[in-house]
């Protein structure tokens, strides 16, 4: 155990459609004060598509920390890193430190939005990654991003379009399976005992500050922080802001 208080492991699950190139600015600030595991899930960073489960996800993460050597470690998870982040606790929340749940909801697709998914997948399969780009990448940047006024938020839109079109298009259709098939996560929000940081932009459509708002609300002493100018990609939108707040839960969760 003191070996793994020195490691200080912290896991960064990516979101949907990416991998753990997404990190980059995160893991630049981490790299040397903590031990950084960022996976890429099934499907992404050149895996193998896995089983449309999140649940089997997390059961594979598992093996993975064993494999590692990590008893806990905390779970930082955007948008579908975060939905993972959930199924983490449900199966094994005595290996989890604390969570920092990014622009991400607790609540299930309703019908609507699983009929959508499975709409998408069907496309992304018969046509590829690209038909994607048109609809997905400007609803996971903020305004002040896609307006592209400066050289880093043209570099954060262009790696967005090109992460999108690189991913693999099965492995994109089953995680659009398993998202849609994903439990309700509120019930567990009572019981999360381990500090717990709830981060958002500002400007997030998709995952909004309300439903961070609600969820913070629901666990037990959670902290919540907005990120002014960031969409829903927040830790490329304000990775600066992004990263002092990941820095400075981590030191509460580690100590200095």
């Amino acid at each position: 155990m003191e070996w793994l208080i020195a490691a200080k492991p912290v896991v960064l699950l990516h979101a949907f459609p990416f991998s753990p190139e997404m990190w980059a600015p995160q893991v630049a600030e981490l790299e040397g004060r903590y031990t950084v595991y960022a996976p890429a899930l099934p499907g992404f960073g050149g895996r193998e598509p896995g089983a449309a489960s999140l649940e089997a996800w997390a059961e594979e993460l598992g093996e993975a920390l064993d494999d590692l050597g990590f008893e806990e470690a905390v779970f930082v998870g955007l948008s579908m890193g975060g939905y993972l982040a959930f199924r983490v606790w449900d199966l094994f929340p005595e290996r989890v430190a604390g969570l920092v749940l990014a622009d991400t909801r607790a609540q299930p697709d309703d019908a609507a939005g699983k009929a959508k998914r499975a709409e998408l997948a069907a496309r992304v399969r018969s046509e590829g990654t690209g038909v994607l780009v048109e609809s997905f990448v400007p609803s996971v940047l903020g305004p002040g991003t896609l307006a592209a006024e400066t050289e880093e938020k043209r570099a954060v839109v262009e790696w967005v379009e090109r992460w999108v079109r690189e991913a693999d298009p099965e492995g994109v259709a089953r995680a659009l399976e398993a998202l849609a098939a994903r439990p309700d996560s509120r019930p567990l929000l009572g019981e999360i005992e381990v500090p717990t940081l709830v981060l958002v932009g500002e400007d997030d459509t998709l995952t909004p500050p309300a439903d961070a708002r609600a969820m913070a609300a629901a666990i037990p002493d959670a902290e919540l922080l907005i990120l002014p100018g960031a969409g829903h990609m927040a830790n490329l939108e304000s990775p600066e802001a992004f990263n002092t707040a990941l820095l400075g839960f981590l030191e509460k969760v580690y100590g200095g």
